[in-house]
């Protein structure tokens, strides 16, 4: 006879016995006058691999541009020292991200850490970085429940990403603002009918905390939507078509599908052929990414995705020669185009230089101080006010986010995104796919 141990108490075992062989205080600075280390946790295999592949290789351009400068200036030492990045890979298990984190802390020695994708997996080894108090700029991790938790300090690690709350709520508005009223004009549909959203959604914090933050903000927003379904699966999905059918019965409006990249490729293209569903879908902005284009094929046509940065629309502004200038170079080197996560990344290792530069030191708690006072001008992506800034209560930082129409590209035989929202900086109008039908009651 098989005895199982729950999962929560082999997690404790795993979180117990990483830290009681870190050690519960705080490490001292690397000693290693010769380079910075800087840890990159990312998902370099399992359902998440792709993603990790963009943060690695973000992280290794910026790291290269400072180190092309002669590296990062330390005042104590009175000179430039070179980034040297670590990689960790959290294997897209929070067993993985426990192993690798505890290993960055305890063996490399790294002075700080950046990266992290899953909220499920962050959340998982962020008592680890806690005890030991390394700094961590995590540009993932999204779930509210990873930047909003009381259960431990969190006070060395500095979200560079838009919460779940906030992404929601863009979705929301732009659904209210501009899908709503496009849909009822063209359909003759009285104005008192809620539109109807069905919620197909990771079972996972990410994919929780959405859900939260659109049952929360239509409330409190007092926006009339009715949530007609909401359908959860197992991160690392491929196969949607029972939830999608049960969908279908509900007779959404619009989907918004709340997943990763290797996710989100399927769930559309089974939605309508193969289980025949002639709605709208919008996603996330973390599947802004050249595969989710050159993946999804013609199925893609029309989808929704909010964002807040896309290697194919590029919002016209002070961002915008960033942005290109940081293209072409990941092109040159790559290959290919680096996605949103790349992005984010690429723009923590520069806050990570600054804050270590402004620390005049490596040591640890100098640097969670400057990055808990940094303000540096933006980079690729749209931040409020034009500054990469960490809130005082929870350290996260304000993006501007918007929203991207697909559209075949005959150029290119693949989708390209076109901004719809906000107005300030929408390239083209939303439009209804001729194939498009309501929902009903």
């Amino acid at each position: 006879m098989k005895h199982w141990v729950p999962y929560s108490l082999v997690m404790s075992f795993l979180i117990i016995g990483a830290l009681l062989f870190s050690g519960c205080t705080e490490q001292p600075a690397s000693g290693n006058a010769e380079a910075i280390k800087i840890g990159v946790v990312a998902s370099m295999s399992g359902p998440a691999s792709t993603t990790g592949k963009d943060i690695w290789q973000s992280a290794e351009l910026a790291a290269e541009e400072i180190n092309a400068q002669g590296g990062v200036f330390v005042k104590e030492l009175d000179k430039k020292i070179p980034i040297v990045l670590v990689q960790g890979d959290d294997e897209s298990t929070r067993e993985g991200g426990i192993k690798t984190v505890s290993k960055l802390i305890t063996q490399e020695n790294v002075d700080l850490l950046i990266g992290g994708y899953s909220s499920a997996v962050v959340s998982a080894h962020q008592a680890i970085v806690a005890d030991n108090k390394v700094p961590y700029i995590i540009s993932g991790g999204s779930s509210t429940s990873v930047s909003r938790r009381n259960d431990i300090d969190t006070s060395y690690m500095f979200f560079h990403r838009p919460s779940t709350d906030d992404s929601a709520k863009a979705v929301i508005l732009f659904i209210h603002e501009v899908v709503r009223p496009e849909i009822y004009k063209k359909f003759n549909l009285p104005d008192d009918r809620p539109l109807r959203l069905a919620l197909l959604f990771q079972d996972s914090p990410f994919g929780k905390g959405q859900q939260t933050g659109v049952m929360n903000l239509t409330k409190e927003l007092n926006i009339p939507i009715e949530i007609v379904s909401e359908e959860t699966f197992r991160m690392g999905e491929s196969d949607f078509r029972t939830a999608l059918t049960s969908i279908k019965t509900k007779n959404p409006d619009i989907i918004y599908a709340v997943t990763f990249l290797n996710e989100l490729i399927p769930l559309t293209q089974q939605a309508r052929r193969d289980v025949g569903l002639n709605t709208l879908i919008i996603s996330g902005e973390n599947n802004d990414d050249p595969d989710y284009y050159s993946g999804v094929g013609e199925y893609g046509d029309f989808t929704l995705m909010e964002s807040r940065f896309s290697p194919y629309a590029i919002p016209k502004g002070s961002t915008s020669e960033t942005t290109e200038k940081f293209l072409e170079n990941f092109r040159n080197k790559y290959g290919g185009f680096a996605g949103m996560m790349g992005a984010a990344t690429y723009e923590s290792v520069y806050i990570a230089a600054k804050s270590i530069e402004d620390a005049g030191t490596v040591q640890k708690g100098a640097i969670q101080k400057t990055l808990s006072e940094i303000s540096m001008d933006h980079m690729m992506e749209v931040m409020e006010d034009g500054l990469i800034q960490f809130s005082p209560d929870y350290r996260e930082s304000s993006f501007v986010l918007y929203v991207e129409q697909m559209r075949m590209d005959p150029a290119f035989d693949e989708i390209r995104p076109h901004i719809v929202w906000p107005e300030s900086i929408r390239e083209t109008g939303f439009t209804i796919p001729d194939w498009y039908k309501p929902g009903s009651p």
